[in-house]
């Protein structure tokens, strides 16, 4: 039969093994953003050094949480990705919450936080925890309280919000910590460098994921410097009954949607889903493609798309634990 043009074209594109050539790739590597070092800074929450420093201080500071032991790095713990590893988090008194702990790497690229969105940026995410029952389990005056009583917090806060009259408050707590975790952001992954030119940066199985992943649509919802479209997506993923933004909005559309995860330092952020029940990176791609696209993928292809999901970590952020008081 003969060919068509098109099919030619695709033909003539590929070599041995049904690997797209390095001179055609340049037409996938144009789908995708380099992260950049900082993400977008809100005018009202400029990132000075004594914000950020108090910042990271309350980052690990147990004292906020009713218990005295858990802080935020109890969830996101640096060594683990900042994230936990665990399919759901436990908080307070030993709860296990509903979902899985997202990584607080690059969130502040994202569009919302939380899987569903309830929060629009790392301002207003900052206090939900501390707040919520199931994990820090604090009245947030009771935490300020605890705060005042050391004489370093009364500098920290004075020095990083100099025209308060009275700075130690729950906005400037939230400032604080959303400036830190403008800091914890991971750029030069080996895809970042291969998007700036390196070709040997990453491995050709890795390409031919590169590849894979945007011929299935995969890029249609990862996309961007953070490869996350900060949409909301219905998915029910296996054992899960999440209800997702729907019990945000009420809206009935709005049943089993979540916020698209970011792809980021997806291979050392595991276990993966809303629910944390899928265990391996290989399974979470073949689960995404029979939910999101309806296909099955052959293991080639799923073993391809992996290769590429793990050259997407990148160096992990410089940061300091603090001495507390």
């Amino acid at each position: 039969m003969k060919k068509t043009l098109p099919v030619m074209i695709a033909a003539a594109a590929m070599i041995p093994g049904g690997m797209v050539m390095a001179e055609d790739l340049q037409s996938y590597k144009d789908r995708f953003e380099p992260l950049p070092h900082l993400p977008p800074i809100p005018a009202d929450n400029s990132m000075t050094p004594a914000k950020i420093e108090l910042g990271n201080m309350l980052f690990f500071e147990p004292r906020i949480s009713s218990s005295g032991v858990i802080s935020c790095a109890t969830c996101h713990n640096p060594a683990l990705g900042w994230a936990d590893r665990i399919p759901r988090a436990t908080g307070h008194d030993g709860q296990v919450g509903e979902r899985n702990t997202p990584t607080v790497l690059n969130s502040a690229f994202l569009g919302s936080q939380f899987w569903d969105g309830r929060e629009p940026d790392l301002e207003g995410q900052a206090l939900g925890p501390i707040e919520a029952d199931v994990e820090m389990a604090m009245d947030l005056d009771v935490a300020l309280e605890r705060l005042t009583e050391f004489e370093i917090y009364r500098e920290k806060f004075a020095e990083a919000f100099p025209d308060d009259d009275d700075p130690i408050s729950g906005e400037n707590l939230a400032y604080s910590m959303a400036a830190f975790e403008r800091t914890l952001n991971t750029p030069n992954s080996p895809f970042d460098l291969y998007l700036s030119g390196d070709e040997n940066a990453i491995s050709q199985q890795a390409k031919d994921g590169m590849v894979a992943f945007v011929d299935n649509g995969c890029v249609a919802c990862h996309r961007g410097p953070a490869l996350t479209d900060s949409q909301f997506h219905a998915i029910q993923v296996p054992g899960s009954e999440d209800l997702g933004r729907y019990l945000v909005t009420g809206e009935e559309s709005d049943k089993y949607r979540f916020r698209t995860p970011t792809l980021r330092n997806v291979a050392v952020t595991y276990p993966y889903m809303n629910n944390g029940a899928t265990e391996t990176l290989e399974e979470a791609v073949a689960i995404m493609g029979e939910e999101m696209l309806g296909r099955e993928f052959e293991q080639e292809t799923v073993d391809d798309i992996t290769a590429f999901l793990h050259t997407l970590t990148g160096e992990m952020p410089e940061f300091e634990i603090p001495a507390l008081p």
